[in-house]
């Protein structure tokens, strides 16, 4: 029988998986470790599917040269080092295994725990340099301290219930986990400042998201309960380092437990000279039982993807026939666009989300044109490695959103109009945002709430609601020229003369927080949101 599939893989994979893709006879395996780019550019024209971890780089130049490439794999969660983009372009699946370290970190988040509240390592280095200390490293128990988790997904929920056997109050912050989750798991849920001011331990959990970077900010550093602990197994991203840093010499902060650095390797880092830090090089996921579960996953992914199965996984592949794809593409885009719009516009937990879609070239396409808009809501919220066309769905259902398509939404008159009304657990909390596409590809906002309008759902927005008054354009300009943000696109939608207008600001970079605070104490201003689409 001549050997259907060809399977390149360039990075370490476990037996496990292995075995798994020899057992199918119609795949062929090359274990190519350390294939140098040149070769890997020259022999990835012959192969089916790639299968990968962090060391090999897919950039475009990879996939374009993968002329029967189907399926790219990432034997792990982050796709950072995969050109997605360009593989969507080509028509290439890109899938990841996102649930298969979560035991891993969580037990790597509890030795660190562990490490930093006994001194763990640093009364091992003492007993090998002949020392016997004992009061040089009086730790603190777990037990009866109050755990701050901050980032409630899969990962921070199974650490607060590890930390519960230890006898942990658990508060968290997560502001798109309802009440019901939290109390189901025995969690309060706070404030971040509140965590902050009350934790004991605080572990960061969240996923890397405009809105979650530098969550561990100087100001919010400032504000944790003296002598806390801090604990990092998600993203280095999400601490201010040097603010870290200083609360640790002052004792302000008593110690922590750094797994992840925004750099890595982080070179001669200055908190490796603290005595109070525990540091290791990104081992959350590095256990035997993970990296086996992984390339478990991976295998039978891949194979169900080239057997045409199933996908599952895929981060850029929503659940149609393929052979509908290129049309509906733009339709899933802006479908995303639309519920990242909605995720930005809302204040807390989600309970509801409704669809009306209006046109013959959408209406038969209502399920993956919702997936499409669940995933921009979910992503925007947990990240985009987090969720994808497959996922979305399941994680809608596990967060106790439901999702529903109904009739008479918007008010526009658009063909292949898609609308979306978002509810939070106050009712008051809600939004209808519609859509269209102009000249076939196009996104366009042309419904926000009650004003109509024509905006461009992409980069960086600036959103402000604010009385319909003279003056307020200019002032609004005034404060973004004099902190050096260009406007690229200005729309204004209002319900009538003198009542309420809407700014739909596309701007050239960020708004620099005291900007928005200037924005936000203008009189005429009742909000204003930035966000990036």
């Amino acid at each position: 029988m001549t050997k259907a599939y060809k399977i390149l893989i360039p990075d370490d994979l476990s037996t496990a998986g292995l075995d798994i893709l020899r057992s199918d006879p119609e795949v062929t395996l090359n274990l190519a470790k350390k294939l140098p780019r040149a070769e890997l550019l020259a022999q990835i024209g012959d192969y089916d599917a790639l299968i990968v971890r962090s060391e090999t780089k897919v950039d475009e130049a990879v996939i374009a040269a993968g002329i029967k490439l189907r399926v790219i794999g990432r034997a792990g969660i982050g796709v950072d080092t995969i050109d997605v983009d360009a593989a969507t372009r080509r028509g290439v699946i890109v899938m990841n295994t996102p649930q298969a370290n979560t035991t891993a970190t969580c037990e790597h988040t509890m030795a660190m725990m562990l490490a930093l509240a006994r001194y763990i390592p640093q009364g091992d280095a003492s007993v090998r340099r002949l020392e016997w200390t004992r009061n040089k490293f009086n730790g603190v128990q777990l037990q009866g301290k109050i755990l701050g988790v901050v980032g409630f997904g899969r990962i921070g929920t199974q650490v607060a219930r590890r930390a519960q056997s230890f006898g942990m109050e658990i508060v968290a912050y997560d502001p798109f986990v309802s009440e019901e989750v939290a109390r189901a798991n025995k969690v309060r849920l706070l404030s971040l400042e509140d965590l902050l001011a009350t934790s004991d331990f605080v572990t960061l959990h969240a996923s890397l998201i405009a809105g979650s970077k530098g969550v561990l900010s100087r100001e919010a550093i400032s504000k944790m309960k003296k002598g806390a602990r801090v604990i990092n197994v998600a993203r280095g991203a999400l601490i201010d380092m040097e603010a870290l840093q200083e609360a640790l010499i002052s004792g302000h902060i008593a110690g922590a437990a750094i797994d992840v650095f925004e750099e890595e390797p982080p070179g001669d880092h200055p908190l490796f000279k603290l005595p109070n830090v525990v540091v290791t090089p990104h081992l959350g996921a590095s256990t035997v039982e993970a990296q086996r579960d992984v390339s478990i996953q991976m295998a039978e992914q891949i194979l169900d993807a080239l057997h045409d199965r199933d996908v599952r996984n895929a981060v850029n592949f929503p659940p149609i026939d393929p052979a509908a794809l290129p049309a509906l593409r733009p339709y899933l885009g802006l479908a995303e666009k639309l519920g990242g719009l909605q995720a930005n516009l809302m204040n807390g937990p989600i309970r509801t989300v409704e669809l009306e879609l209006r046109g013959d070239d959408i209406t038969p396409h209502g399920k993956p044109i919702t997936v499409a808009l669940l995933r921009g809501l979910l992503a925007a919220q947990l990240g985009r490695d987090s969720v994808n066309y497959v996922n979305a769905p399941f994680i809608a259902q596990e967060r106790n959103i439901v999702v529903s398509q109904i009739q008479d939404l918007g008010h526009s008159e658009y063909t292949n109009l898609i609308v979306c009304r978002v509810t939070g657990e106050n009712q008051k909390d809600a939004h209808t945002v519609a859509g269209v596409l102009f000249a076939g590809s196009q996104p366009r906002i042309v419904q926000m709430d009650s004003f109509r309008i024509d905006a461009v759902p992409e980069g960086n927005i600036l959103i402000v609601s604010s009385k319909d008054m003279p003056g307020v354009i200019g002032r609004l300009g005034t404060i973004l020229g004099a902190n050096y943000v260009n406007i690229a696109e200005f729309r204004l939608g209002r319900t009538a003369p003198g009542d309420r207008a809407l700014n739909f600001i596309n701007l050239d970079g960020d708004v620099p927080d005291y900007a928005m605070k200037a924005i936000r104490d203008l009189p005429e201003v009742v909000s204003a949101i930035q966000m990036v689409l």
